[in-house]
């Protein structure tokens, strides 16, 4: 018999495993693999013992093959013997198994998104596989170290809000996402919880719901709660009505106590929980509005409403019984709410036999064993009855069938409910009844038994049965539990006998999903002071490279995300256990059984006899199809650099005086730390300003023992006395808003405190109550101090506020004052968002100077601001060069702008960053310094013009959130520009197919482009205001991408310009913007004759000589004289 799964995977260990018994003379064992047009050996040997056992390890390369069918022959060859059997298998190849992290799941608009892709096979190894795509960025040789990486990249500052996802892409093609948030956000001081039972039942009167408050540094929030308890209408009425029209509610209300938290008895009656037309569900929506500042949080929860009083689940039972050996399964008594009903007796019994009795564990479970000695049905119902419930009395029933042998011989192994701990060894208990039938007068007999897990055979093994006494009982293999074989171990046992037929049992272990390389993570301290330094420790396999990620508890508040967990990296395996022989649209053929008698009706006597062919029967067969077994039948059957500190920090934290907290990072680490060859190392790092709970985890790769995950840590970063501000995320210039700084003291004793807000020329403020030189604050106390603040400046305004514990006799209330040793001052500096309101506009007027003789020539500009602009958003620049690109090389940083506004504004300020790194680049002036500006506008720029794509690939002014259309111009000008920035940024090549194929549709029969949308700004169009020159500026877009004169596009555009050319009405800019698109085309004859008409209309004024044109939009000039 030849054993090895029946999908087998490239590059990966696979085992084939060889058993041959009472041979007689010395035979040739071969197997054969068809495989890419080859056959490849997979055993080729001399067998001359007796009976042989043994696993042969082996590899296949990558496959091409579009069909993962292949075929597998065994022969055996001796002098009197010979055997041949060819069977299918699947073979496929390994895909590594791929997971993207980011530093956090939300991030602000401007904020650089840290991620990491881990690339790493089906044994957890690390691979190096390259990641090959993603939409906004690209790294096309990207290296893994390790089997991961770390990557970045910015937002801008104004990016479309909502969901985005990095992608990696394998070199399958399979892609894998990970998607995280951009929102405009303020994080959540505190978290609200709203604890109830999960389940309640109809017969419930009332239930408990507590709503709890706490701070992310673990303090109860002191407030005012209020909660709704509500039971929603299956079908809610519309919103005309009101809420009770929706649901039937409950208010609740009451402030918080010592420990932040509320419950309330919440009576059911009014819910009328036996009442259909309701959804059977409770809802609670929970508020707490935090004391003195007003800042008010939401938490949700809910309880299901059940019919059932009592519930009997089976867990765990056997498919099939086998006459003679116990009925082995595990029932659980639950409750309505699905809470563990324990000590309590359950019936259960086989159809046809006796009744027994089991008392379930605390878990509420009972394990069974049910005598099948004198059962002889087809199929039996397995019969389940709690005990001594009265009329709660639930009855379950569970069809089984009946396992067949020809000797009604069977092994069979005892299974585990629990899940198999790694690193342990386990008992497994094998129940075995031999007839003489099958065994005649053999007194011993060889098990064999298997453990695949994964699809691949990982353990091996034969046991001596001896038969001298028993021919039916019980014996044990000892299953070592290793990483190998999570997180499901199929365990196979069989033996063949001399009546020629194979007994056989199969089952499964659940295997705790654990890693061969143990991580351990922990701070030095579990709590530390800000501005305190702290260690980092870990303990992976030695020279292992490990990625730590420490973030702020209040971005996991705001935005939860899918922990990174044994469960989440096991999920990616492709197999976890191999199932009969189906395999997605793979399907693994038999080869037709040969001399085997047909199953058909016969007639004797007259009496026709029809075969009888059992449906819920099982037999050795059916265990052995995920192996396809080739055999005689004759039988029908690093530690980063921590960012520069923005805070005064003393030598230790005991002489700290004064604390001025100014670092307040959302992600605190982010680092690679390699291990050393005694598998540990120590990050130092310093604890932000932040008074906050920080989580921490890591993961490390390793060559020799893969991967491996450490469990989340956690430390608090605390001081018992400290101010906290109040911020929205932004606010207007000129707007006045309540700047709210409360002071917090856990000392246990009474303070004096004074708050200040240092004064800045960038806001006046304002107290909202009288100023008081202190304030008493005791154990546990809180003081809130408000300002009405108006901001002046624009940009990033800073706010600093300090409280100090004062040196005063004065007592609070019967209480005595007491000041404390360090830290008596508390000093926090705050950034607070300032925008302009209005819209941003501008206006560049240029002129040309020529002097030919020398004499001085004069200009006038002005440089008057309208009437309606917003104060001090008013910007002038001027200057004059000797050079015609002087202007250009002396302002560049006028040219090279980060691109902002709509779809229309972002483009004018995106194209001149790819002609100056062009220009400069061809000119050999371009510096590092330059080019990583301009590459960096040209990101931003490109990211934000998606915002402003339709579906049908064209581009408008605002997008297709307003309902506008696309317009030909504004397209045709992202298009060319996009396609002129591929050299220097990625340009998702969908994004130019797209609007190609969009203008494409806008090309009429005669070649010209039909005009679409509209503009705010016509002068940024210059001169393209009718049909003729759109065309022309689309045909020199389509050139310059550039598109060949052969496309069909461009030939039928150049048709519709080359009818146009030879018209008088033709404006001077249609003439030039022909002209240039018939150079392009290299149609000398054409563009000589538009140049030479465009000479004739200049305008001659003494030595100069120009072209006029009226422009339709006011808000734009231009001029330029030339010297003939």
């Amino acid at each position: 018999m030849v054993l090895l799964p029946f999908l087998i995977h490239t590059d990966s260990p696979e085992k084939v495993c060889v058993q041959l018994t009472h041979l007689n003379e010395s035979v040739t064992l071969s197997a054969t693999l068809e495989y890419q047009g080859e056959n490849r050996s997979l055993i080729d040997d001399v067998v001359s013992e007796k009976d042989v056992f043994t696993c042969i390890p082996f590899s296949l390369p990558k496959s091409n093959s579009t069909s993962p069918v292949t075929f597998i022959t065994v022969t055996v060859k001796g002098a009197t013997l010979q055997f041949r059997s060819r069977k299918s298998v699947l073979v496929k190849n390994s895909e590594s198994l791929v997971f993207v992290q980011t530093d956090k799941p939300i991030y602000k608009p401007g904020q650089t998104v840290l991620f990491r892709i881990v690339s790493l096979d089906k044994d957890f190894r690390p691979l190096n596989e390259d990641p090959k795509r993603n939409r906004l960025y690209q790294w096309t040789k990207a290296e893994l170290k390790r089997g991961l990486i770390q990557l970045s990249f910015s937002l801008t500052s104004e990016p479309m809000q909502g969901t985005y996802a990095v992608v990696a892409q394998q070199a399958s093609g399979k892609t894998v996402r990970h998607p995280f948030s951009v929102e405009e956000y303020v994080l959540p001081k505190f978290e609200v919880t709203v604890k109830m039972p999960k389940v309640i039942t109809i017969l419930d009167e009332k239930l408990t719901v507590t709503v709890c408050g706490l701070y992310t540094f673990g303090k109860p929030v002191p407030g005012l709660v209020s909660f709704r308890v509500c039971r929603k209408f299956e079908r809610a009425a519309t919103t005309c009505y009101g809420e009770e029209a929706r649901a039937v509610c409950d208010e609740f209300s009451g402030q918080t106590d010592n420990y932040g938290c509320i419950s309330e008895t919440v009576k059911t009656k009014l819910f009328q929980l036996k009442r259909s037309g309701y959804e059977n569900k409770l809802h609670v929506e929970a508020k707490i509005k935090e004391e003195e500042t007003g800042v008010e949080l939401t938490g949700t929860s809910f309880s299901e409403i059940t019919t059932t009083i009592s519930k009997v689940t089976f867990e765990h039972s056997d498919s099939h019984y086998k006459p003679g050996i116990p009925f082995f399964g595990q029932v659980k008594l639950v409750d309505g709410s699905g809470a563990p009903i324990a000590n309590e007796v359950v019936r259960i019994s086989l159809q046809g036999s006796q009744t027994t009795n089991y008392t379930t564990d605390e878990e509420g479970r009972a394990r069974f064993a049910l005598n099948t000695s004198t059962l002889y049905f087809d199929s039996v119902g397995i019969r389940v009855s709690p005990a001594g419930r009265g009329g709660d009395e639930v009855i379950h029933r569970a069809g089984r069938g009946r396992f067949y042998s020809p000797s009604k011989s069977f092994l069979k192994i005892e299974p585990k409910t629990e899940t198999l701990t790694c690193g342990s060894s386990t008992e497994v208990r094998v129940h075995y009844i031999f007839t003489p039938e099958a065994i005649g007068e053999q007194k011993k007999i060889v098990i064999y038994y298997l453990v695949m897990a994964k699809g691949i055979i990982k353990q091996a093994g034969t046991h001596i049965l001896d038969l001298d006494q028993e021919t039916n009982g019980v014996f044990l293999l000892q299953l070592p539990v290793q990483t190998d074989i999570a997180p499901v171990a199929q365990v196979l046992v069989y033996t063949t006998v001399p009546s020629r037929e194979v007994i056989a049992d199969t089952t499964k272990f659940n295997v705790e999903k654990c890693f061969k390389n143990k991580v351990d993570l922990n701070f030095s301290a579990s709590e530390g002071l800000p501005s305190s330094d702290v260690h980092l420790l870990f303990r992976a396999s030695p020279n292992s490279l490990c990625a730590v990620r420490a973030v702020d508890k209040s971005v996991l508040l705001m935005k939860s995300e899918a922990d990174l967990s044994p469960s989440s990296v096991y999920s990616l395996l492709p197999v976890k256990e191999l199932r009969d022989y189906n395999y997605g649209p793979d399907t693994v053929s038999e080869e037709p059984l040969e001399n085997c008698i047909p199953l058909k009706k016969i007639v004797v006597d007259g009496i026709t006899y029809s075969p009888v062919v059992e449906v819920n029967e099982e037999d050795t067969y059916s265990i052995l199809k995920v192996y396809p077994s080739c055999m005689v039948r004759e039988w029908s059957g690093r530690r980063t650099e921590n960012p520069q500190r923005l805070y005064a920090t003393a030598s230790t934290p005991e002489e700290v005086t004064e604390t001025i907290r100014k670092y307040f990072p959302e992600t605190w680490i982010w680092s690679l730390v390699s291990i050393s060859s005694e598998g540990n190392a120590d990050l130092d790092v310093t604890i932000p300003d932040t008074i906050t709970e920080w989580k921490a985890n890591a993961f490390c790769t390793s060559a020799e023992t893969g991967f491996g995950l450490s469990p989340t840590v956690s430390l608090r970063a605390f001081q018992p006395f400290f101010v906290e501000l109040t911020l929205p995320y932004s606010v207007v210039r000129g707007e006045s808003f309540m700047l709210k700084a409360t002071v917090f003291n856990y000392l246990a004793a009474c303070i004096r405190v004074s708050v200040t807000l240092a004064q800045s020329t960038h806001f006046l403020a304002t107290p909202v109550e009288k100023e008081e030189e202190s304030h008493c604050l005791c154990e546990n106390g809180r003081k809130t101090v408000a300002w009405l603040v108006t901001p002046k400046s624009l940009g990033q305004v800073e706010f600093s506020v300090s409280t100090e514990a004062l040196q005063n006799q004065q007592p609070c209330g019967n209480a005595i004052v007491e000041t404390p040793e360090k830290g008596r001052k508390d000093t926090v500096i705050r950034q607070l968002l300032v925008e302009v309101c209005g819209l941003w506009e501008g206006r560049t007027d240029c002129l040309g100077l020529v002097s030919p003789s020398g004499e001085p020539v004069k200009e006038k500009f002005s440089l008057l601001l309208p009437s309606n602009v917003v104060q001090d958003s008013g910007r002038a620049y001027f200057s004059v060069q000797g050079d015609i690109m002087g202007t250009a090389m002396q302002n560049l940083h006028q040219l090279l702008q980060m691109p902002f506004g709509c779809g229309e504004q972002n483009m004018v300020l995106f194209a001149p960053n790819i002609y100056v790194l062009d220009y400069l680049n061809k000119t050999e002036q371009l510096s590092e310094e330059v080019k990583s500006k301009a590459i960096g506008y040209l990101v931003s720029g490109y990211q934000r013009q998606l915002n402003y794509k339709h579906p049908d690939g064209s581009y408008s002014t605002f997008g297709p959130r307003y309902g506008q259309l696309g317009n030909t111009w504004l397209t045709a000008f992202v298009l060319k520009s996009f396609a002129q920035a591929r050299p220097h940024i990625f340009i998702d090549e969908k994004h130019i197919q797209d609007a190609l194929v969009w203008l494409s549709y806008k090309q009429k029969e005669n070649g010209c482009f039909r005009s679409s949308g509209t503009l705010l700004n016509n002068a940024m169009k210059g001169g393209v205001d009718n049909e003729i020159s759109l065309t022309a500026y689309i045909t020199i877009a389509l050139m310059e991408i550039p598109l060949p004169v052969t496309h069909s596009v461009v030939r039928n555009a150049l048709f519709c310009l080359e009818t146009a050319a030879d018209e008088k009405e033709n404006h001077v800019y249609t003439k030039a913007l022909m002209a240039y698109a018939f150079a392009l085309a290299g149609k000398e004859e054409k563009r000589k004759a538009l140049l030479g008409s465009l000479e004739k209309e200049a305008v001659k004024k003494g030595e100069y000589e120009f072209a006029t044109q009226e422009y339709s939009a006011p808000c734009a000039t231009g001029r330029m004289r030339q010297n003939k």
